[in-house]
């Protein structure tokens, strides 16, 4: 049987930190995709307020394979 996966990109924030808003997001994809393989964090972005980051956003792209 030959494996077939798709990727779809996603963005997650945390206030925490980068690993955070990475979890988050894989956490959120796991509840409607099944099978997921991978994840590249694409970019690092961060929302700035009053001279101090406020939460971190990642975009990422989420690897699963088909049934």
């Amino acid at each position: 049987m030959t494996n077939v996966a798709k990727v779809i990109e996603l963005t997650a924030g945390s206030t925490k930190s980068i690993e955070d808003a990475v979890e988050t997001g894989i956490r959120r994809a796991d509840t409607t995709l099944d099978n997921i393989e991978s994840a590249w964090v694409q970019d690092i972005k961060c929302v700035v307020k009053n001279g101090k980051v406020a939460e971190w956003r990642v975009n990422m792209k989420v690897t699963f394979l088909l049934k």
